[in-house]
């Protein structure tokens, strides 16, 4: 027979953030959803760093079907609404619960939270979608205007240079480098190298 395993994630980006506090509602919200023993996972880290770079990874990686997570809110999980739905998406796929303190939120086997997990799968699709599209419409509108978009000349002029603003979109949505050298047609020694002299 399977345990059930129930993690908390506890992340902190400040001294003042109250853990002891926060154990104490995850422990409470646990003991009255009948949920069992929870394993705690501390984590003192900015939202800016993308979400695959944290425990919470090793935590979604680690769950199976049945296991649950526990937040003293949704916003732990990610510092921006779009990354906060790719979680909650990729958690519903695997069948891993979620829990909240805050709002007494749950993602569970529920037709309701089924419905709001894909809302979120697709709501995180559309804007990767607009992103790109926006890329692109940014890259047309500069040869409309006669302007090179292959790599311009002059120190500090690279490649990568005129797709800045979605590789850090896609960045702290957790895309890796090599999948941005994949998609920009260049190493990923080239992204790592354009990344330090930003």
């Amino acid at each position: 027979m399977k345990i059930t395993k129930n993690i908390a994630y506890l992340r902190v980006s400040t001294a003042e953030q109250d853990l002891e506090k926060n154990k104490l509602a995850i422990l409470k919200l646990a003991h009255d959803k009948n949920l069992g023993q929870v394993t705690f996972v501390e984590e003192k880290i900015s939202g800016k760093v993308p979400w695959r770079k944290r425990k919470i990874a090793a935590i979604i990686n680690d769950l199976q079907k049945g296991d649950n997570i526990i937040l003293s809110e949704l916003s732990r999980l990610g510092r921006s609404m779009l990354e906060c739905m790719e979680i909650i998406a990729i958690a519903s796929k695997k069948g891993i619960g979620m829990y909240t303190v805050k709002g007494d939120w749950q993602l569970n086997n529920s037709i309701q939270s089924k419905i709001v997990a894909m809302t979120f799968a697709m709501a995180a699709e559309i804007e990767r979608d607009l992103i790109s599209k926006r890329t692109k419409e940014a890259l047309q509108a500069r040869k409309a205007q006669g302007k090179s978009l292959g790599r311009p000349k002059g120190r500090g002029k690279r490649k990568l240079d005129v797709y800045k603003e979605e590789i850090h979109a896609l960045l702290a949505n957790g895309s890796t480098k090599r999948h941005i050298a994949k998609k920009y047609g260049v190493s990923e020694g080239a992204v790592y190298y354009w990344l330090r002299g930003e």
